[in-house]
């Protein structure tokens, strides 16, 4: 039996009252940390941290330091992990299923095809004077800023280009992002540029170039008052001659791997 612990027993252990006023001040630290990070990607350093104090607690013989710091560990990795489960689960899928996702994401599409498609409908809008923008996503993802269009996960085709760009259909305000070999989505709003222009410079045009500054896509701008056509690239606007538009559009898209192909 647990004899009671007696004022006694705290006067000859002064240990006894460090211990309890670490404990307070260390706690309040830890649980500060643990509320900042939670939510955070810091999540190892500050569990690293808090597992450093309970070692360090229960190495000097600080009880009750020692059994705080247990609990709060314990809590911390609870609750960062049920807030977290997207990035657990994430972790497993990469953990026991790399092979697979390498896999994926090795697939091989034909792109000198995607962008003869793309040519082909680009050539149909030029003549027709409808306008359109049409933005390759590179290497910057542009999962973000299609959420304001509409997803549409299609294979790309140029009738159903011509189609989503024609005056009238509830898709043709906007931009068509296309990524690999798929329409991604429709109908997306892009934030204009503010820089001042030379020229006069319609939505659509202000558009592409406020895209091209914030990322590395390539974007295709139809203008449907004159039926030109101009790509916008890294916050420069750069007209097209339509006989030249399928080796421009390749150039812009695949130049920088091209020379890592050569460079290697």
């Amino acid at each position: 039996m647990f004899e009671p612990i007696s004022g006694q027993w705290f006067a000859k252990s002064p240990m006894i009252w460090v211990d309890f006023a670490l404990s307070l001040v260390v706690i309040i630290i830890m649980l500060l940390i643990a509320i900042s990070t939670a939510r955070r990607k810091s999540f190892t350093i500050a569990a690293s941290v808090i597992a450093g104090i309970c070692f360090l607690s229960w190495f000097f013989g600080l009880n009750f330091l020692w059994t705080l710091s247990l609990v709060v560990m314990t809590g911390y990795v609870v609750v960062t992990l049920l807030q977290n489960q997207n990035d657990v689960r994430d972790f497993f899928n990469f953990l026991f299923f790399k092979k697979k996702s390498v896999k994926n994401t090795q697939k091989v599409y034909d792109r000198h095809a995607i962008c003869q498609k793309v040519a082909l409908a680009v050539e149909t809008l030029s003549k027709t004077k409808t306008g359109a923008l049409i933005t390759f996503e590179k290497n910057t993802p542009l999962t973000d800023v299609v959420k304001t269009g509409t997803l549409l996960n299609a294979p790309v085709a140029p009738e159903l280009l011509t189609t989503i760009f024609y005056p009238g259909t509830r898709l043709h305000d906007g931009a068509v992002v296309i990524r690999r070999d798929q329409i991604l989505a429709a109908s997306v709003y892009y934030t204009p540029t503010t820089k001042p222009l030379t020229g006069k410079f319609g939505s659509r045009h202000r558009a592409a170039i406020g895209i091209s500054e914030l990322t590395d896509s390539v974007t295709v701008v139809v203008s449907e008052e004159t039926g030109r056509v101009s790509i916008a690239y890294h916050g420069e606007l750069i007209p097209v001659a339509p006989d030249s538009f399928l080796r421009t559009i390749e150039e812009y898209l695949f130049a920088e791997e091209k020379v890592k192909e050569e460079d290697k």
